[in-house]
């Protein structure tokens, strides 16, 4: 079932910022007393709060499906909530250490072995029972928590600001993330993006939602349940258009679209670089608008929850639509207008999840004197494997023709960040680019020239791309190069958390808003930067970006992501810079398949 076009609406979601935080800082303020430093333990004490003891939910006609988004929240005092998860290799499971501060002292806690699968949250941490009006129990399920959801203050005197990062990354080739709820601080349990809509006709209800046995032995949370009265109305277009009034909340995806995006199968980026983040507050979806796709559509969630996706879906020049959808139909159902995450072209807050960073300054004018690599921590540029992968058809755009779409991605293990200005001379259509170089202490202390900038003037695009950044081939099963890819250049943004534990991994990184991060056509000057910890996914899913294997015989291939192929940047070390994914192509043309192994112990086409 395709979504109802917006029709030029603007998205209003389910509830105002300022109405929850108002609800959380007074339901905690209860029950959260600052502790007494004399008394205070050395681990964090987890609460379960409610912010509200009713909520309203909506159900579309068009879209029959309410999300439980109760209003509950996991609170933490007398220190902050921090988890550690990371793992060594895509040969190795991922697993999860808890981190106790005392003081200036710091301990661990390793967490059960299998507790955790990916790095979206904790598996099964809350239990919601919900009880229609006659008593008669409708549904019962567990949801997964990302600490990181969308969080508040409970207490004034509480940190300004949380340290913690603001979403939980989903890509299927992350290493590493750090969750956290701060200390005097609230996080939505709600699952957000992760969560399936549920069927219930309009009414009354009750919902029960309590933390599962496992997280309360594991963390010493109190067994106190919440309990929230819910109203489900039934709402559809045609009476808000009747009543000229503008919807409190956005018509969700269609059941079978959020069903085709759930878990790591989205995880899209840019569409084409060629020419993130996630996605609303955009796997999920964030991109750059998406830097191409395949990519997730917006949240069901309200904007202002954040329990909404938890990376860039990437740079590209078309909206999000369901990773598994061949191109031709993508293309087709947008000029229908069918998915409501979009518009074309890059959005503000069009990013990886929550994180809505505008772009960096570039320095007033462009370096002078004589350019130098001094021996200063510089960043690491490495590659991901290739995911998101599908076969198309070009469409009218090139019809009969097959292409093999992908999502890539490069990203920064520091310890430096890279930073890159472009400055254009007067009459010049191209950009010249400097890398920078920075001490200890953050000051500049060299540069040297790296390229080119150019613009893409292409509907989606419409921003400056740093030349030779990435380059994409399709090698033979002997591994020698068979088809490449027209994308080399590229609008640097930090669509993706990939290790958050690497060292000075920025938690909060800029650069992350595509409608600021890469200049417009009239910029005299822009920089792009792509921090440490956090990478950058372009999807390969347009005619031209994509790889042609009409001609291409059926058999095994490798997808090849080679960051800085011409060594133009200077970095810490050039040979991990390229990661290969195994496909195997068959069909007949016109209806070519692919299959896509696992890669080690990660199993995401």
């Amino acid at each position: 079932m395709m979504t109802r076009p917006q029709q030029g609406r603007t998205h209003r979601l389910t509830r105002p910022s300022i109405a929850i935080a108002a609800a959380v800082a007074v339901t905690a303020g209860v029950v959260a007393a600052a502790p007494d430093a004399k008394t205070a333990e050395p681990t964090p004490k987890l609460s379960l709060i409610a912010a509200s003891t009713s909520v309203t939910l909506d159900s579309w006609k068009d879209d029959p499906g309410v999300y439980l988004d109760l209003g509950t929240y996991l609170t933490s005092e007398n220190g902050a909530f921090e988890l550690k998860v990371t793992r060594k290799s895509y040969k190795d499971p991922v697993v999860a250490t808890q981190v106790l501060r005392n003081g200036k002292k710091t301990t661990t806690k390793a967490l059960p072995a299998g507790l955790v699968k990916d790095f979206s949250g904790l598996p099964g941490f809350a239990q919601v029972s919900v009880t229609d009006a006659a008593g008669k129990t409708v549904l019962k399920q567990t949801e997964a928590f990302c600490p990181n959801n969308a969080s508040g203050r409970i207490r004034p005197d509480a940190p300004a600001q949380s340290k913690y990062p603001q979403s939980c990354p989903v890509n299927p080739f992350t290493l590493g993330s750090v969750w956290g709820v701060e200390n005097g601080w609230a996080s939505n349990t709600y699952a957000g993006y992760y969560a399936k809509p549920v069927q219930l006709a309009a009414g009354t209800y009750t919902a029960k939602i309590s933390v599962t046995k496992k997280y309360r032995d594991l963390f010493g949370i109190a067994n106190k349940p919440q309990t929230v009265k819910v109203t489900v109305r039934e709402r559809s277009w045609e009476e808000e258009e009747g009543s000229g009034s503008a919807p409190r909340s956005a018509a969700p995806q269609s059941a079978k679209s959020a069903a085709g995006t759930q878990g790591h199968a989205g995880h899209a980026g840019r569409g084409g670089h060629e020419g993130h983040q996630q996605a609303a507050d955009a796997p999920a979806a964030s991109a750059h608008a998406a830097h191409g796709a395949p990519a997730r559509p917006e949240a069901p969630a309200g904007r202002t929850t954040g329990a909404t996706p938890t990376f860039n879906v990437g740079h590209g020049p078309y909206p999000p639509a369901p990773p598994a959808l061949p191109w031709a139909l993508k293309k087709e159902s947008l000029q229908r207008q069918a998915f409501s995450a979009a518009k074309v072209g890059d959005r503000p807050g069009q990013t990886d999840g929550s994180r809505q960073a505008p772009g960096a300054k570039p320095n007033a004018k462009r370096p002078t004197g004589k350019a130098t690599v001094p021996d200063v921590p510089k960043p690491d540029l490495r590659s991901l494997p290739a995911y998101g992968i599908t076969v198309s058809d070009g469409y009218e755009d090139v019809p009969g023709k097959d292409y093999l779409a992908f999502s890539a991605n490069v990203w920064n293990a520091g310890p430096a960040k890279l930073v890159v200005d472009g400055f254009r001379s007067p009459g010049k259509e191209l950009m010249d680019a400097y890398q920078y170089f920075y001490d200890a202490k953050g000051k500049q202390v060299g540069y040297t020239p790296t390229g080119t900038m150019e613009w893409d003037p292409r509907p989606g695009h419409e921003h400056w791309h740093f030349t030779d950044f990435a380059s994409y081939r399709l090698l033979k099963a002997d591994k020698k190069e068979s088809v490449r890819s027209g994308k080399e250049a590229f609008c640097l943004a930090n669509t993706d958390a990939v290790d958050y534990t690497v060292k000075n991994a920025n938690w909060h990184p800029g650069n992350t808003d595509l409608s600021t991060a890469c200049g417009q056509e009239n910029s005299i000057s822009v920089r792009e930067v792509l921090d440490i910890g956090s990478g950058d996914t372009y999807t390969q899913d347009l005619p031209g970006q994509s790889f042609d294997i009409t001609g291409l015989p059926n058999g095994t291939y490798y997808i090849q992501v080679l960051a800085n192929p011409e060594n133009r940047l200077k970095e810490t070390n050039h040979k991990n810079n390229s990661a290969l994914r195994k496909v195997v192509l068959g069909g007949k043309k016109g209806a070519r398949t692919v299959k896509v192994p696992a890669h080690e112990l990660v199993n995401a086409n």
